[in-house]
């Protein structure tokens, strides 16, 4: 076939008027939430200095946290922990439980069930100090075989079980997805809210961690959006995993994404202090550096 020019440039100009006809885009109306976004500010432990349970939360306490997030050691000391925090204003939030060495994902079906029986443990303890949930990771890089997809559809199969019974002991299961370094599975917000979706219980929603969220999102804002009602708890540290305000990382444009979603439970430090500085004199500062971010989002 042949074309001359005349024909090539007509037919030219016709393309470009048909490009001009396209609608032009429009920025998308975000509905209000049903109830203004609070900021709740928590701590797991290890990250306050202090040689007890009970001087780690007198100095919260007194610096003005609301919350405090616990390790897996308050399972079967749960009488301990609740006699500790029972003379502060301060409430018990998430359980940071981790992965169980991949059990719950594992190949073998013994691992698997002994997996799903120390999270309902968990989850037990969750609802006898009535936290947010247990914060659980599917499997880190080395701990597991399985593909991307037998993962997704082995949760979305064992867990509309689990979900129920944590339902039944007044907590919930909160997955959280991590970076590339730590997980190949599960790291992004988004996935981890579609799985929620999938399995459809109130028991099994998920969390979001600022630190992991810089490595693998492209806006803060957008991932928050993209969790929406399932996410309830979020992990707070900086660019290089230290206290908010230590380095340049900002959590403004989150900030927002937690006010238009509505949020309401905890955000809460899981990070390091940086070297050189005294924890008694930086913890107060980044809480303060939070508050102006969530003032300006």
């Amino acid at each position: 076939m042949q074309v001359n020019r005349r024909a090539f440039l007509a037919g030219g100009a016709a393309a470009a008027a048909g490009l001009t006809m396209l609608p032009q885009s429009r920025a998308v109306d975000i509905p209000l939430p049903a109830q203004e976004a609070v900021l709740k500010l928590s701590s797991q432990l290890g990250v306050i200095p202090g040689g007890s349970l009970e001087e780690k939360l007198d100095k919260m306490q007194g610096w003005g946290f609301d919350g405090v997030e616990v390790g897996g050691d308050v399972i079967g000391n749960e009488q301990k922990y609740l006699d500790a925090i029972a003379n502060t204003d301060m409430q018990y939030n998430a359980i940071c439980w981790g992965s169980c060495n991949g059990d719950l994902v594992s190949d073998d079906a013994e691992r698997r069930k002994r997996g799903v029986d120390k999270l309902k443990q968990a989850l037990e303890s969750a609802g006898k100090i009535k936290s947010t949930g247990v914060i659980y990771v599917p499997a880190f890089i080395p701990e597991t075989n399985r593909t991307n997809q037998e993962i997704r559809q082995l949760l979305v199969e064992t867990f509309p079980a689990i979900g129920e019974f944590a339902v039944s002991v007044g907590s919930r299961v909160l997955f959280e997805p991590l970076n590339r370094n730590e997980a190949f599975f599960l790291r992004q917000l988004a996935d981890a809210a579609s799985i929620c979706r999938d399995i459809n219980s109130p028991g099994v929603q998920m969390m979001g961690d600022f630190y992991h969220m810089y490595i693998e999102e492209t806006s803060d804002l957008g991932a928050f959006l993209s969790a929406g009602s399932y996410l309830h708890h979020v992990h707070l540290a900086s660019r290089i995993r230290v206290l908010p305000g230590q380095d340049e990382r900002s959590f403004v444009d989150g900030f927002r994404g937690l006010k238009l979603i509505g949020y309401q439970d905890y955000c809460s430090f899981e990070c390091g202090c940086k070297e050189g500085t005294d924890r008694h004199e930086e913890i107060p500062k980044s809480l303060e550096f939070l508050r102006e971010q969530w003032a300006q989002a």
